[in-house]
């Protein structure tokens, strides 16, 4: 019995599929490689995002400083348009400090309550026998007494005394007194002729504040 033979035909050819290329490539799968290969070599996009960010943050910096720099020329040319005004109030005040504490003599007078000059008036008190008359002098400079002068008549002979007694020591009791600070009491014993010297005291304080 002859063996049997199968002869299995090739399969037919196929056509290559339109826009086939060499080794089977088509267009399409050329693109995908190429931007692959272009995806591959370029910059990733949050390389780029963090580079624009690090951009506007330094672009703000600079902005910042500028601004803090103006701001700052402004203030040191406010306290260099103000440190005149100062010195110039400190000045015042110095120099009216000065005028205060050291018044002319005009001044001084001014502010007297009686006339410089001197004046004399009597003054008459009584004793147990007469009534008896002084008379008084008296220089003001500055409201101060800086001289003063007693004349007696005395009718008896214990007036004599008295006057005499006052008369002499009169000058160390009112002399540099304010004519308003005196009230004269009693002198070197005597204290009736006292009573005459106060009442002239009043008439030539009178005559001065005129």
């Amino acid at each position: 019995m002859d063996a049997a033979v199968s002869v299995v035909a090739p399969p037919p050819a196929t056509a290559p599929a339109p826009g086939r290329f060499d080794g089977g490539t088509t267009a399409e799968a050329r693109l995908k490689e190429s931007s692959i290969m272009i995806r591959t070599h370029a910059v990733p996009r949050p390389l780029r995002t963090g580079a624009a960010l690090v951009s506007v943050a330094g672009i703000v910096l600079v902005a910042a400083g500028c601004a803090q720099t103006a701001d700052e020329a402004i203030a040191d040319g406010d306290a260099t348009t103000q440190a005149p005004s100062a010195a110039v109030t400190e000045t015042d005040e110095a120099t009216t400090e000065t005028e205060t504490a050291e018044p002319t003599g005009e001044a001084a007078s001014s502010g007297s309550i009686y006339t410089d000059g001197t004046y004399s008036a009597e003054g008459s008190y009584a004793t147990p026998e007469t009534v008896e008359t002084v008379s008084v002098t008296i220089t003001l400079e500055g409201d101060v007494v800086t001289a003063v002068e007693v004349v007696g008549d005395p009718q008896t002979r214990e007036s004599v005394q008295y006057q005499s007694q006052f008369i002499g020591g009169i000058s160390d009791a009112v002399v540099g007194q304010r004519i308003d600070e005196l009230s004269v009491s009693r002198v070197a014993g005597s204290s009736l002729t006292s009573g005459g010297f106060n009442a002239a005291l009043e008439t030539i304080k009178s005559e001065a504040a005129a």
